[in-house]
Protein backbone atom coordinates (compact mmCIF):
# COMPACT_ATOMS: atom_id res chain seq x y z
CA UNK A 1 0.00 0.00 0.00
CA UNK A 2 2.70 2.37 -0.31
CA UNK A 3 0.26 4.48 -2.98
CA UNK A 4 -2.04 5.02 -0.11
CA UNK A 5 -3.64 8.01 -0.68
CA UNK A 6 -4.87 9.63 2.47
CA UNK A 7 -6.13 13.05 1.19
CA UNK A 8 -8.87 11.26 -0.43
CA UNK A 9 -10.35 10.10 2.70
CA UNK A 10 -9.97 13.44 4.37
CA UNK A 11 -13.62 14.29 3.49
CA UNK A 12 -15.21 11.26 4.52
CA UNK A 13 -13.25 11.15 7.86
CA UNK A 14 -14.65 15.24 8.65
CA UNK A 15 -17.94 13.91 8.14
CA UNK A 16 -17.76 10.67 10.37
CA UNK A 17 -16.07 13.56 12.89
CA UNK A 18 -18.97 15.55 12.66
CA UNK A 19 -20.96 12.74 13.61
CA UNK A 20 -19.42 11.93 16.48
CA UNK A 21 -19.13 15.13 17.67
CA UNK A 22 -23.19 15.43 17.64
CA UNK A 23 -23.27 12.63 20.18
CA UNK A 24 -21.02 15.37 22.66
CA UNK A 25 -23.18 17.83 21.84
CA UNK A 26 -26.53 15.99 22.22
CA UNK A 27 -25.03 14.35 25.35
CA UNK A 28 -23.39 17.74 26.99
CA UNK A 29 -27.07 19.16 28.23
CA UNK A 30 -28.11 15.72 30.17
CA UNK A 31 -27.04 14.35 33.17
CA UNK A 32 -23.44 12.22 32.85
CA UNK A 33 -22.61 8.92 34.33
CA UNK A 34 -19.47 8.68 35.41
CA UNK A 35 -16.76 5.91 36.26
CA UNK A 36 -13.23 6.36 37.64
CA UNK A 37 -10.49 4.53 35.80
CA UNK A 38 -8.55 6.28 38.67
CA UNK A 39 -8.21 8.72 41.24
CA UNK A 40 -8.98 11.58 38.21
CA UNK A 41 -8.74 9.64 35.19
CA UNK A 42 -12.59 9.58 34.32
CA UNK A 43 -14.75 7.98 31.65
CA UNK A 44 -17.96 8.51 30.93
CA UNK A 45 -21.27 7.05 28.78
CA UNK A 46 -20.16 9.56 25.96
CA UNK A 47 -17.39 8.07 25.56
CA UNK A 48 -17.95 4.80 24.96
CA UNK A 49 -20.70 5.75 22.60
CA UNK A 50 -18.62 7.64 20.72
CA UNK A 51 -15.63 5.11 20.23
CA UNK A 52 -18.38 2.52 19.19
CA UNK A 53 -19.67 4.55 16.89
CA UNK A 54 -16.15 5.68 15.58
CA UNK A 55 -15.36 1.98 15.16
CA UNK A 56 -18.46 1.02 13.57
CA UNK A 57 -18.14 4.14 10.83
CA UNK A 58 -13.84 4.16 10.09
CA UNK A 59 -14.67 -0.02 9.48
CA UNK A 60 -16.92 0.67 6.68
CA UNK A 61 -14.44 3.32 5.27
CA UNK A 62 -11.39 1.62 5.51
CA UNK A 63 -12.14 -1.98 6.24
CA UNK A 64 -8.63 -3.58 6.42
CA UNK A 65 -7.34 -0.92 9.14
CA UNK A 66 -7.20 -1.77 12.88
CA UNK A 67 -7.90 -0.14 15.98
CA UNK A 68 -6.43 2.02 18.64
CA UNK A 69 -8.90 3.54 20.82
CA UNK A 70 -8.41 4.57 24.12
CA UNK A 71 -11.20 3.14 25.83
CA UNK A 72 -10.69 -0.13 24.82
CA UNK A 73 -7.10 -0.56 23.47
CA UNK A 74 -4.80 -3.57 24.93
CA UNK A 75 -1.49 -1.84 24.49
CA UNK A 76 -0.01 1.26 22.42
CA UNK A 77 1.09 -0.17 19.57
CA UNK A 78 -0.47 0.71 15.83
CA UNK A 79 -0.45 -2.09 13.40
CA UNK A 80 0.65 -1.46 9.82
CA UNK A 81 -2.72 0.61 9.03
CA UNK A 82 -4.46 1.57 12.22
CA UNK A 83 -7.10 3.70 13.31
CA UNK A 84 -5.51 6.38 16.76
CA UNK A 85 -8.87 7.62 18.54
CA UNK A 86 -9.55 9.09 21.40
CA UNK A 87 -13.21 9.57 21.53
CA UNK A 88 -13.47 12.43 24.12
CA UNK A 89 -10.15 13.89 24.72
CA UNK A 90 -11.04 15.95 27.44
CA UNK A 91 -13.26 13.76 29.57
CA UNK A 92 -12.86 15.57 33.12
CA UNK A 93 -13.94 19.16 30.88
CA UNK A 94 -16.98 17.56 29.68
CA UNK A 95 -18.39 16.03 33.36
CA UNK A 96 -18.12 19.37 34.67
CA UNK A 97 -19.26 21.10 31.74
CA UNK A 98 -16.72 22.75 30.39
CA UNK A 99 -16.50 23.06 26.51
CA UNK A 100 -12.54 22.17 25.82
CA UNK A 101 -13.13 18.61 24.23
CA UNK A 102 -11.98 16.98 21.02
CA UNK A 103 -12.91 13.82 19.18
CA UNK A 104 -9.39 12.85 18.08
CA UNK A 105 -9.19 10.83 15.03
CA UNK A 106 -5.76 9.48 13.46
CA UNK A 107 -4.68 7.10 10.66
CA UNK A 108 -1.39 5.63 11.11
CA UNK A 109 0.42 3.85 8.02
CA UNK A 110 3.79 2.64 7.75
CA UNK A 111 5.20 3.88 10.42
CA UNK A 112 3.67 7.38 10.50
CA UNK A 113 0.33 8.94 10.78
CA UNK A 114 -1.06 9.92 7.36
CA UNK A 115 -4.28 11.49 8.80
CA UNK A 116 -5.86 13.42 11.73
CA UNK A 117 -8.60 15.13 12.48
CA UNK A 118 -9.58 16.93 15.86
CA UNK A 119 -12.87 17.77 15.88
CA UNK A 120 -13.86 20.58 18.62
CA UNK A 121 -17.61 20.07 18.43
CA UNK A 122 -18.75 22.37 21.74
CA UNK A 123 -16.67 25.05 19.87
CA UNK A 124 -17.70 24.50 16.39
CA UNK A 125 -14.11 24.17 14.88
CA UNK A 126 -12.79 20.98 12.84
CA UNK A 127 -8.85 20.38 12.55
CA UNK A 128 -8.17 18.53 9.90
CA UNK A 129 -4.85 17.09 7.87
CA UNK A 130 -3.19 14.93 5.23
CA UNK A 131 0.57 13.91 4.81
CA UNK A 132 1.59 16.31 2.36
CA UNK A 133 -2.02 17.88 2.16
CA UNK A 134 -1.88 20.77 4.70
CA UNK A 135 -3.82 21.56 7.74
CA UNK A 136 -7.40 23.48 7.45
CA UNK A 137 -9.77 24.60 9.98
CA UNK A 138 -13.46 24.17 9.16
CA UNK A 139 -11.97 23.80 5.52
CA UNK A 140 -9.89 26.80 5.49
CA UNK A 141 -6.20 26.48 5.40
CA UNK A 142 -4.57 27.52 8.21
CA UNK A 143 -0.35 27.83 9.69
CA UNK A 144 1.47 28.30 12.79
CA UNK A 145 2.48 31.53 14.08
CA UNK A 146 5.53 33.65 13.24
CA UNK A 147 6.61 34.79 16.48
CA UNK A 148 9.43 34.41 16.96
CA UNK A 149 10.66 35.83 20.95
CA UNK A 150 9.59 33.98 24.37
CA UNK A 151 8.13 37.53 25.43
CA UNK A 152 5.41 37.31 22.86
CA UNK A 153 4.74 33.17 23.31
CA UNK A 154 1.56 31.88 24.37
CA UNK A 155 2.20 28.63 25.32
CA UNK A 156 0.26 25.52 26.70
CA UNK A 157 0.88 22.68 28.81
CA UNK A 158 -1.07 19.74 30.25
CA UNK A 159 -0.69 17.55 33.69
CA UNK A 160 -0.68 13.90 33.89
CA UNK A 161 -3.23 12.09 36.17
CA UNK A 162 -0.18 10.33 37.75
CA UNK A 163 0.33 13.88 38.79
CA UNK A 164 2.02 13.19 42.03
CA UNK A 165 4.80 11.66 40.10
CA UNK A 166 5.17 15.22 37.71
CA UNK A 167 4.81 17.46 40.15
CA UNK A 168 8.34 18.60 41.01
CA UNK A 169 8.69 18.53 37.29
CA UNK A 170 5.61 20.48 36.55
CA UNK A 171 6.43 23.26 39.24
CA UNK A 172 9.97 23.51 37.86
CA UNK A 173 8.55 24.28 34.29
CA UNK A 174 6.20 26.91 35.60
CA UNK A 175 9.15 28.87 37.71
CA UNK A 176 11.35 28.88 34.42
CA UNK A 177 8.82 29.36 32.01
CA UNK A 178 6.56 31.76 33.30
CA UNK A 179 8.50 34.58 33.52
CA UNK A 180 9.78 34.56 30.17
CA UNK A 181 6.41 33.53 28.16
CA UNK A 182 3.64 35.84 27.80
CA UNK A 183 1.64 32.74 29.63
CA UNK A 184 0.66 29.66 29.99
CA UNK A 185 -2.95 27.62 29.73
CA UNK A 186 -3.63 24.99 30.32
CA UNK A 187 -7.23 23.52 29.01
CA UNK A 188 -7.08 20.13 29.37
CA UNK A 189 -7.07 18.76 26.18
CA UNK A 190 -3.96 17.86 24.61
CA UNK A 191 -5.92 17.72 21.15
CA UNK A 192 -7.00 20.68 21.52
CA UNK A 193 -4.09 22.27 22.50
CA UNK A 194 -2.29 20.96 19.26
CA UNK A 195 -4.45 21.94 17.32
CA UNK A 196 -3.84 25.66 18.52
CA UNK A 197 -0.40 25.48 17.79
CA UNK A 198 -1.35 24.62 14.48
CA UNK A 199 -3.51 27.47 13.85
CA UNK A 200 -1.38 29.78 15.46
CA UNK A 201 -2.85 30.51 18.57
CA UNK A 202 -0.11 29.09 20.80
CA UNK A 203 3.69 29.10 19.70
CA UNK A 204 4.00 26.08 22.13
CA UNK A 205 3.13 23.20 23.91
CA UNK A 206 4.70 20.76 26.38
CA UNK A 207 3.63 17.67 28.37
CA UNK A 208 4.39 14.36 29.72
CA UNK A 209 3.18 11.09 29.82
CA UNK A 210 0.55 11.29 26.78
CA UNK A 211 -1.10 7.95 24.81
CA UNK A 212 -0.96 7.54 21.00
CA UNK A 213 -4.20 8.48 20.94
CA UNK A 214 -4.00 11.59 22.63
CA UNK A 215 -1.22 12.77 20.27
CA UNK A 216 -1.64 11.40 16.89
CA UNK A 217 -3.73 13.52 14.74
CA UNK A 218 -2.94 16.65 16.82
CA UNK A 219 0.80 16.00 15.37
CA UNK A 220 0.37 15.78 12.27
CA UNK A 221 -1.70 19.13 12.43
CA UNK A 222 1.16 21.15 13.65
CA UNK A 223 3.43 19.41 11.16
CA UNK A 224 1.23 20.06 8.20
CA UNK A 225 0.63 23.65 9.45
CA UNK A 226 4.63 24.15 9.36
CA UNK A 227 5.45 23.63 13.05
CA UNK A 228 7.97 21.37 14.33
CA UNK A 229 7.00 18.15 17.08
CA UNK A 230 9.99 16.44 19.34
CA UNK A 231 10.27 14.86 22.40
CA UNK A 232 11.61 17.93 25.30
CA UNK A 233 14.69 17.20 23.85
CA UNK A 234 14.65 18.79 20.56
CA UNK A 235 16.89 16.89 18.81
CA UNK A 236 15.13 13.41 19.72
CA UNK A 237 12.02 12.65 17.06
CA UNK A 238 8.70 12.14 18.40
CA UNK A 239 7.12 8.74 18.70
CA UNK A 240 3.90 7.80 19.49
CA UNK A 241 4.79 6.27 22.75
CA UNK A 242 7.73 8.93 23.43
CA UNK A 243 7.03 10.10 27.43
CA UNK A 244 7.18 13.43 26.48
CA UNK A 245 6.10 16.00 23.75
CA UNK A 246 7.59 19.31 22.38
CA UNK A 247 5.27 21.01 19.68
CA UNK A 248 5.57 24.44 18.51
CA UNK A 249 5.86 27.05 15.11
CA UNK A 250 9.40 26.22 15.26
CA UNK A 251 10.87 29.47 15.52
CA UNK A 252 11.23 29.21 19.33
CA UNK A 253 11.63 25.46 19.55
CA UNK A 254 15.07 25.15 20.36
CA UNK A 255 14.68 28.01 23.47
CA UNK A 256 11.42 25.74 24.59
CA UNK A 257 13.40 22.52 24.57
CA UNK A 258 16.43 24.32 26.82
CA UNK A 259 13.88 25.16 29.20
CA UNK A 260 12.10 21.97 29.67
CA UNK A 261 14.49 19.38 29.06
CA UNK A 262 15.61 17.38 32.21
CA UNK A 263 19.60 16.74 30.51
Amino acid sequence: MSDFDAESLRPDLEAIARQAGEIVVKNSSKSRTIKHKGRIDLVTETDLAVEEMLKQSLASLLPEADFLAEETAKDTEPGELTWIIDPVDGTTNFAHGLPFVANSIGLWHQDQVVLGVVNLPLLGELFSASRGGGTRLNGKPVSVSTIATMEDSLLATGFPYAIEEHLETILKHFNKILPLAQGIRRPGSAALDLAYVACGRYEGFFESALNPWDTAAGLLLVREAGGRVTEFAAETPYALNSKTILATNGIIHEELSGLVRED
